[in-house]
């Protein structure tokens, strides 16, 4: 048989079309992932709680009834009552929304922030990246709970106070981290390409830098949103965060803690959800980098460990 026949054969078709690879979507690919999974749907429950709270809780979560105090986990209180009697599902699910507006009002600002001083830092002019340099290395050398502290010392506890400090914070140690990915993009023959064909800095910013740090990006903005929702449950539990009338995981604990001898069971709910929330998008970060970033999709297990490795930068 020749090998024009053997070339036409119909049953060798079928195994050349399995062996294709096939290129699924980010979503898909992320999906797949057994991190990337639990980060969804974690993360996917708690902003779905925080939207059905606004019109919607089982209890008005800060409705008092001293007869149901300390209610166990049951009917009608599916996670039992605290200690005046306010139903523990409803106040988890107000305070939803307070762990969603800060993770995703600080993550707005920890971005601007942070992608402004690597710009500045990586295209500009060599006397002005080196006082952006110095100015990171200044600023992330104060604690951003402190930070937080002191301006709420000064302006009042509140949750603005929390998004703007933890924002300006974390986005320190974005620029931080995507300043020198800035600069070694910059080093690309794609990059100077871009700029003998007429590209401005700007352009050139949006069109190839960005995209090629957004795996290393996320990963910080991930961590940057995870610990905003630490730092929010630390200060409202220090009395520096949300105001009394706003539910907040952070207060619950603070509210809870002196009764942990008599009822601990209402302190696990609170500190549970903070938890999982926590690792949840700390994970979801880690799978989308790795289910956006091309240079880890076909990468083997060490040579994925290898390059999965970000630098930690000490808030």
């Amino acid at each position: 048989m020749s090998d024009g026949v053997m070339d036409d054969d119909p049953a060798t078709r079928p195994r050349a079309a399995s062996v294709r690879p096939r290129r699924g979507s980010a979503l898909g690919r992320l999906w797949r992932q057994s991190t990337g999974r639990f980060g969804l749907i974690v993360v996917g429950l708690v902003v779905l709680a925080a939207a059905v709270s606004l019109v919607w809780t089982p209890f008005d979560p800060q409705r008092v009834e001293i007869t149901d105090r300390w209610a166990p986990p049951g009917w009608p209180h599916l996670l039992g009552t605290d200690n005046t009697g306010r139903d523990m599902l409803s106040m988890i699910m107000a305070g939803a929304r307070t762990t969603v507006f800060v993770a995703v009002g600080a993550g707005i600002v920890a971005t601007v922030f942070g992608v402004l001083l690597a710009a500045l830092g990586a295209l500009t002019a060599r006397w002005v990246r080196e006082s952006i340099a110095v100015l990171v290395d200044i600023l992330i050398a104060f604690p951003v709970l402190l930070i937080a502290m002191m301006i709420s010392a000064v302006w009042g506890g509140s949750l603005w106070v929390v998004v703007w400090s933890v924002g300006i914070g974390f986005g320190v140690n974005i620029a931080r981290v995507m300043r020198p990915e800035l600069r070694r993009v910059l080093r690309s023959d794609f990059v100077l390409a871009g700029k003998a064909s007429g590209l401005t800095p700007l352009q050139n910013l949006g069109r190839h830098l960005l995209p090629n740090v957004a795996p290393v990006f996320i990963v910080q903005l991930s961590w940057s949103m995870a610990v905003a929702v630490l730092a929010e449950a630390g200060l409202s539990y220090l009395g520096f965060g949300a105001s009394v009338t706003e539910p907040s995981w952070g207060r619950l604990l603070a509210d809870l803690q002196g009764f942990l001898t008599v009822y601990p069971l209402s302190v696990l709910w609170p500190g549970l959800v903070i938890t999982i929330t926590v690792l949840a998008l700390n994970l979801l970060g880690d799978a989308i980098r790795e289910a956006t970033d091309p240079t880890l999709r076909g990468a083997g297990g060490s040579a994925r460990r290898a390059r999965t490795h970000i630098p930690e930068v000490v808030s």
